[in-house]
């Protein structure tokens, strides 16, 4: 009987790092980040913008990176940080990445008197993103193939709509509706709610001829309406041919949901404001959405990604991404019921799709650069 081939030096340290691995230290960096003005119905973004780095130490040499990001609230980052710091940093210290679900459960039981949604959950959300950067790496393998992977790509749409200052002519609003498709973007988003009807139904025709034949459109009214509101303006945009119609009212209203997923044949699409499983839950259970979309900061990390998707799959419902990037996809990919990745036009793109991606861990790691252009003293 021939003798087993020996490992791979690869496998080797890997399988070394395994036994010794535990975290050893927490570290942060307060990031600000400005940007043009943009915005949607309600939120202005641009000048107030920022996040948290986070990076897990462990005694295997290897370091699990995350970022959390921040459109506006210019104290969100650092209460985050504070959190991470002083609140997260004595329940990990010691602990095994290996576990990752035990330490979602540690840190609710620490975190739970202040409650677990908010910033709490944007902090934990990093920690579990950092912890499966960790696993991946010492694997060797990206972790959607960890997940239990479904597909190595998947279709995304880009984010063309926002509304800009001094854009009545829509120039910029074609200007990036061209470059999504010169990209490789076979649909992309648009903004509406903010004004009348009749501007959202100039928005939506214009992105419609500018874009052509063969390319889908979602609308996204970013909790703009009431029930009432939301169905009129909800049968107009069917009637255009949108293919989804995202967050019309308040995300806790759940019942109202219900009633516009009942009276509209569109899709209606919601879920970045909600913060963990239980919340998703309750909207399927109320019938209340079409497709999920989870939000890396607000629903959790991987761990409680594939909680809210596996329930989703039972009720039959879609999922797609809030949110783009190797993050979102290595989740995505191992999601069977997930339909799009929200991107901001950046990938490269292959017949409408992002390929997942080739390195171990989450690719959660930012880039030098940025962190050292935009780090806060």
């Amino acid at each position: 009987m021939a003798a087993a081939a020996p490992l791979s030096r690869g496998l080797m340290q890997a399988a070394e790092a395994r036994k010794q691995m535990k975290i050893t230290g927490l570290e942060t960096d307060l990031l600000r980040v400005p940007a043009a003005p943009y915005s949607d119905a309600i939120h202005d973004f641009g000048g107030e913008g920022g996040g948290v780095v986070l990076r897990l130490k462990t005694d295997a040499g290897i370091t699990g990176w995350a970022y959390s990001s921040f459109g506006m609230i210019s104290g969100g980052p650092r209460v985050v940080q504070t959190i991470l710091e002083q609140e997260i940093k004595p329940v990990l210290i010691g602990q095994d990445p290996a576990f990752p679900k035990r330490i979602r459960a540690d840190l609710w039981r620490a975190l739970e008197y202040q409650g677990v949604q908010g910033v709490t959950q944007f902090a934990m959300s990093a920690v579990d993103i950092a912890v499966w950067d960790i696993l991946g790496k010492a694997a060797g393998l990206p972790v959607y193939q960890m997940l239990g992977a479904v597909r190595d790509r998947m279709p995304a749409y880009a984010m063309c709509g926002w509304y800009r200052p001094n854009d009545k002519d829509h120039s910029q609003y074609k200007r990036s509706i061209n470059q999504a498709l010169e990209t490789g973007y076979r649909a992309f988003k648009v903004k509406v709610g903010k004004y009348d009807l009749d501007e959202d139904v100039d928005r939506i025709q214009v992105g419609f001829q500018t874009a052509g034949k063969g390319i889908r459109i979602m609308v996204d009214a970013n909790q703009a309406f009431n029930r009432v509101e939301a169905l009129r303006r909800g049968r107009v945009y069917q009637q255009l041919g949108c293919f989804w119609f995202e967050e019309p009212i308040v995300p806790y209203d759940h019942e109202g949901y219900a009633e516009l997923a009942a009276a509209l044949d569109m899709r209606i699409a919601c879920g970045e404001n909600e913060y963990n499983k239980h919340a998703f839950m309750d909207l399927l259970l109320k019938k209340g959405a079409d497709v999920v979309q989870p939000d890396n900061r607000r629903a959790g990390g991987p761990t409680e990604w594939m909680e809210i998707a596996a329930i989703a799959d039972g009720f039959g419902v879609e999922l797609a991404s809030h949110g783009g990037g190797p993050v979102n996809m290595n989740i995505l990919c191992a999601i069977p019921n997930a339909i799009y990745m929200e991107s901001g036009g950046k990938q490269k793109m292959v017949n409408g799709e992002v390929l997942a991606p080739e390195a171990p861990g989450m690719s959660s790691e930012p880039a030098p650069d940025f962190i050292a252009r935009h780090k806060v003293a």
